[in-house]
Parts: structure tokens; sequence; C-alpha cells
């Protein structure tokens, strides 16, 4: 048996796909806000963390 057939016997399966994508939208929408909206000085120290060569 296909997985299209499985697909096909559940009811409301057509609301999966719409949700999804509304999800996804939704994420990728608040990480563009996200990273627009964000202190620049902050995303500055941010991005530095990782050539920061201090040990304690």
């Amino acid at each position: 048996m296909k997985f299209i057939n499985y697909l096909q016997s559940i009811t409301g399966v057509s609301i999966y796909p719409l949700a999804s994508l509304l999800i996804f939208c939704l994420f990728f929408i608040g990480a563009a806000f996200l990273a627009f909206s964000a202190d620049k000085r902050m995303m500055d120290h941010v991005s530095r963390i990782p050539l920061d060569q201090d040990e304690n």
C-alpha cells in the first residue's frame, strides 16, 4: 500500500499542510523581526564572542 493511500484514509488531513505553512511563516516573520529590531551594539558584541581568546 502506498503512502498516499494512508493519507487519504485520514479525515481532515488537508489541514496539516496549511497548519505547517502557517507555523513556518510565523516563525520566519518572528525571526526576521527579531533580527531587524535588535540592538546593534548587542549584535556586534554577540558576533565577536567566537573570536574572543580570553581564558579565565
